[in-house]
């Protein structure tokens, strides 16, 4: 291809960074250019795929400095931290950038609209095609780092749409070694490209690799830890590709000397006490899982199975609602728990409705909302037996264990046994005004903050759980392969050095200066006593002497004076006045 085929690669790729041409026919454009037969003008496309999008929010980042509309102060006060310490302070505000980038991303249009992944017309089609061309095909130009950057675009693409390419993982194989360069690379492609629709067959040799090359006594502690890591993070994904007598093998390595194996070995117990209780032994599960499992609110998942979706955050919505209309009923004198024969005030309802003020409303419905009263009676619509309510019967039949049973034998009482969670009806039964959304989104933006925080350990535990469903469009890389073993090189004592000055700012200052230095840059003015601390020493001397020679008489003068003017309002005070 002629030089102009890179210039195009160019011109389009700078024109995507500055938002200037962000349709179809960009990707388009792009996604031809992968498919050819230069190795500059594949790279170039290929590139673009890969990080096009992290350029265009960068250089928005940088362009735009406006504050998120995040207060750090009623952050602060829900959080639950009132010491004012230095390191509350930061862990705060890191957490607070945390969410504020989360919440960026989750708000803005492009990963469903703008998204250079998301705008392809036939990804399916292209992930074969790339696949096909540049990695299975021996005639190929591209050498091993060009063929590792498609293979990041394939995994990619699979990952976040859910393709089926299964010759892929057969592919991995030959790769899946200790001696093979950049491996970390290949481990976290394949983590990337497994998605729950992939069937259990294809990548158990995979994992089955994995732990016989990476994982044993005789390897080194990063080879090990790389290869736990590796695993968990595709069990993350698919946790059926494991069998049970190999994750018990697996999660015998938390007890290792080294940090890295060992918190490893930790994140893949962690992994599947959550999505895979049972398959671990009952010394390993855990109080919650082996509840949970009791109870029988954590199951087995089955292939292809999906989560029943619900509205983030709903549960902290409805309790702030009942704490609120437990407040006004004290205040009216009511009993503060309401009746099962009386209905809610729909006031409140009523004043966020009115309070939403809308522009534009062209609707000509003059016809208000129709409140729908339940009758009790609830509706089946699903024909479906796995998805019908139990009786009452086999309820308490699950909830009571047989007395002679094992399990029963280890509970110590009723109240040991796990609650039924809850499902929030509150969507369901009433509509959510605009005032409602708008405290949602508060709610949960200080729920996701107050479990960063570090002190909370178990709220941070349940983050961790979540963190398992990062967003699609973030990709996997080798560092998070490598974990712990990366802290483990040894590092010169101009790194250490560096590293410790990290987070530290260049000019160290007191408080006082700070607080006067900012005083200084608003313009304000300094008080009395800062005032007397810059006159001459030569000024003060005089009063000094003076000061030190009353006798107990002035003294007990002049404290008498300063009692009066604080009796009469100062210096200036009501003069005479009684």
């Amino acid at each position: 291809m002629s030089p102009k085929g890179i210039w195009a690669v160019k011109l389009t790729r700078e024109l995507w960074k500055r938002q200037v041409w962000t349709e179809s026919d960009a990707v388009e454009l792009m996604k031809q250019a992968s498919l050819s037969e230069n190795e500059k003008v594949i790279i170039g496309g290929v590139r673009f795929f890969l990080g096009g999008d992290k350029e265009r929010e960068e250089a928005a980042d940088e362009s735009s400095d406006e504050d998120d509309g995040v207060d750090m102060g009623k952050l602060r006060h829900q959080a639950g931290i009132n010491k004012k310490t230095k390191k509350n302070q930061k862990d705060l505000k890191k957490a607070a950038a945390t969410v504020k980038k989360k919440e960026r991303k989750k708000n803005q249009p492009h990963p469903l609209n703008f998204s250079a992944l998301h705008l392809l017309h036939d990804p399916q089609g292209f992930a074969e095609k790339l696949f096909h061309i540049h990695l299975q095909n021996n005639k190929s130009k591209l050498n091993l780092e060009q063929k590792l950057l498609v293979l990041q675009l394939v995994s990619r693409l699979v990952g976040l749409h859910k393709l089926t390419v299964i010759q892929l993982y057969s592919y991995f194989l030959k790769y899946l070694t200790p001696r093979q360069p950049s491996v970390t690379s290949f481990l976290a492609s394949l983590a990337q490209s497994t998605h729950d629709l992939v069937p259990p067959d294809a990548l158990e040799p995979l994992v089955q690799k994995i732990a016989n090359e990476f994982v044993s006594e005789a390897a080194a502690s990063e080879v090990a830890s790389a290869g736990l890591n590796a695993i968990r993070e595709i069990c993350a994904r698919q946790p059926l590709a494991m069998n049970d007598t190999l994750l018990q093998d697996l999660v015998m390595y938390r007890k290792s000397k080294d940090k890295g194996v060992m918190m490893a070995a930790k994140g893949l117990l962690s992994l599947y006490r959550e999505v895979g209780a049972d398959m671990l032994k009952k010394r390993d599960r855990g109080k919650e899982a082996a509840l949970g499992l009791r109870s029988g609110e954590r199951k087995e998942r089955r292939f292809g199975e999906e989560a029943v979706g619900e509205i983030e955050g709903l549960d902290l919505l409805e309790k702030w609602k009942e704490e609120e209309a437990k407040k006004k009923r004290e205040e009216k004198g009511l009993p503060a728990e309401i009746g099962s024969d009386e209905e809610p005030a729909a006031e409140d309802e009523e004043e966020d409705w009115n309070a939403w003020d809308v522009e534009d409303n062209d609707s000509d419905d003059s016809g208000g909302w129709i409140d729908v009263q339940s009758d009790g009676d609830d509706i089946d619509i699903s024909d479906d037996e796995d998805d019908k309510r139990p009786s009452k019967k086999a309820k308490l039949d699950q909830e009571a264990p047989a007395p002679n049973s094992e399990e029963n034998a280890n509970v110590a009482s009723p109240a040991a046994a796990a609650e039924v969670p809850k499902v929030s009806t509150l969507a369901t039964t009433r509509i959510l005004t605009p005032a409602d959304l708008a405290k949602l989104a508060e709610l949960r933006t200080a729920a996701s903050i107050t479990a960063l925080l570090p002190q909370h350990a178990k709220r941070q535990q349940k983050a961790q759980a979540a963190a398992l469903a990062r967003h699609a469009d973030d990709p996997l890389t080798a560092a998070e392969i490598e974990g712990l073993a990366a802290l483990s090189v040894r590092k010169t004592k101009e790194e250490k050095i560096a590293m410790a000055k990290g987070d530290r700012a260049e000019t160290h200052q007191s408080t006082t200066a700070k607080r006067k230095a900012k005083k200084q840059a608003e313009g304000k003015s300094t008080t009395n006593k800062e005032k007397a601390r810059q006159k001459n020493f030569f000024m003060t001397l005089g009063k000094a002497k003076a000061k030190g020679k009353r006798s107990l008489v002035d003294t007990r003068r002049v404290l008498k004076g300063h009692v009066d003017r604080q009796k009469r309002g100062g210096k200036r005070g009501n003069v005479g006045s009684k």
